[in-house]
């Protein structure tokens, strides 16, 4: 682990201990004191500084491979009256993406995302507001409306890599970040933003989010401190802009075809419509989930797909087929027809997940029982993490999970679901699965189709480590790759 992990995971034991002892001191936290069923293997004392040690010298997935090691799929690591319960592996895990809010939620987890995101919306909002505002988010990006998504995403993919050149030198991180924003500009936010604003938007939309997810915000987000100050700052512009936006529309009786729209025309159960302050939160919000992990992704794709010569080759196949059915000119069903590379991408994200653990409050004590037969009594209380990362590299479940190999994903095998409901959770599961993975996946095909059918494409650069110093653990460093146009029969290839 490198001294930069080091110094983040140090500093957030750190606060993590003041806050806890700080909390504990002002008020006890309550636990049912009734126990029909053993607690879990618990980690406390002498042991929790052993654990403590591991984190801070080798990092998070050694500290819980050593654990789950001894104590099997279910533990708990118990730090003065604080505990934290992990669920390793799919046959623990149900109740965890399956509980109702009112037994096991976020709680006040991601307190930090309201200032960012709008009190409005979210965890700004009761339950049942956020559950009717997932369905208007989903209502936006269900595979039935990326059809007329396809399009302008096939123009801007092929507007921003005409301008490549014939061969050169690129930073894929750079280039793909580049891309990605247009893309959203485009599909979500409308011709508005793309069109004549463009440039201001995604300043402040980077000032907004690389302010709001650094240490501190994450940690005191309605601290006085500078980046809560300049994420604020940046917020209020964002609005601003949106909101003129929205009137103008209203105003006008202009009806565009993204989903900032379909945002505006969305009615709550009791026939209210939106409003602007929720609208504006509601596609902030899913510009901040979604663009940066699908660039990310998209990296992180391209990275594993030029450094695996048989996976390369079988999209490029796979390509050509699509080519010969359709012709240059691909539509939505091209892209729904191409497995391979869609299992290219769900291999990456088993490898890479945005997120490497998720975490919930429980509020009403439940039982789990382990493939064993073991059942553990899981209080209310505790915190509950998912490690996903983890949990997609478990070798009872993934053959050789630390090699990629797309194929375990297709007919004869589908390691993901011989392993069980919730062996694959990269995009979440259950009540809490993400709802825009069809567009993420759609995205990323329309981009790496066009790359691999119009260049040949060389990673000049060592294969990428993950940069754990981040929220969002991206290709630490440049993605270097040396491209150049591809050529068929002597002749430039047609784009």
């Amino acid at each position: 682990m490198d001294m930069a992990n080091g110094v983040v995971w140090f500093t957030i034991a750190v606060v993590f201990i003041t806050v806890v002892i700080s909390k504990a001191t002002k008020r006890g936290i309550m636990f049912d004191p009734k126990c029909n069923r053993p607690h879990p293997p618990t980690v406390k004392g002498v042991s929790f500084l052993r654990v403590l040690h591991t984190l801070l010298s080798k990092g998070l997935q050694a500290m819980i491979h050593d654990q789950y090691t001894k104590l099997g799929t279910v533990f708990t690591i118990s730090f003065f009256q604080f505990k934290v319960t992990f669920l390793i592996g799919p046959e623990v895990s149900a109740h965890f993406y399956q509980g109702l809010d009112s037994e096991i939620s976020h709680g006040n987890m991601i307190e930090f995302t309201v200032p960012m995101l709008g009190k409005e919306v979210g965890y700004g909002v009761d339950t049942a507001t956020r559950n009717e505002q997932s369905r208007f988010s989903y209502d936006a990006l269900k595979p039935s409306k990326l059809r007329s998504h396809a399009g302008p995403m096939i123009q801007e993919v092929g507007e921003y890599f005409a301008k490549w050149g014939q061969q050169g030198m690129v930073d894929l991180k750079q280039e793909l970040d580049k891309l990605l924003m247009l893309i959203s500009g485009r599909c979500l936010l409308g011709k508005e933003v793309r069109e004549k604003m463009f440039d201001e938007f995604f300043t402040l939309f980077h000032e907004l989010s690389d302010n709001g997810m650094c240490l501190t915000s994450v940690l005191f987000p309605y601290a006085p401190t500078p980046s809560n100050r300049r994420r604020d700052k940046a917020r209020a512009k964002l609005s601003e802009m949106l909101t003129e936006i929205v009137r103008s529309r209203k105003k006008y009786d202009n009806v565009e075809s993204d989903v900032l729209q379909n945002l505006i025309d969305s009615k709550y159960a009791d026939g209210r419509s939106t409003t602007e302050a929720e609208v504006i939160g509601l596609i902030i919000t899913l510009l901040f989930l979604g663009k940066h992990t699908s660039t990310i992704t998209s990296v992180w794709t391209g990275a594993h797909l030029l450094a695996s010569t048989r996976s390369l080759a079988s999209v490029l196949e796979e390509q050509k087929k699509i080519v010969r059915k359709y012709g240059d000119d691909l539509d939505y069903n091209a892209f729904l027809e191409m497995d391979t590379l869609h299992r290219c991408i769900k291999e990456t994200l088993r490898i890479h997940p945005p997120v490497p653990m998720f975490r919930r409050k429980v509020h009403k004590n439940f039982t789990v029982q382990t493939k064993d037969g073991n059942e553990y009594e899981i209080h209310r209380g505790h915190t509950l993490i998912s490690p996903v990362q983890f949990n997609g590299n478990l070798p009872h479940i993934y053959k050789d999970p630390d090699v990629y190999d797309p194929d375990r994903f297709g007919p004869g095998r589908e390691e993901d679901r011989v392993g069980g409901k919730f062996s694959y959770t990269s995009f979440s599961a259950g009540r809490h699965a993400c709802l825009g993975e069809s567009y993420a996946y759609l995205q990323i095909k329309v981009i790496w189709s066009y790359l691999l059918r119009n260049f040949e494409l060389k990673l000049e650069s060592p294969f990428p480590k993950p940069d754990w110093t981040k929220l969002v653990p991206e290709p630490k460093g440049r993605v270097m790759v040396w491209s150049s146009e591809a050529v068929v029969d002597g002749e430039k290839k047609i784009k």
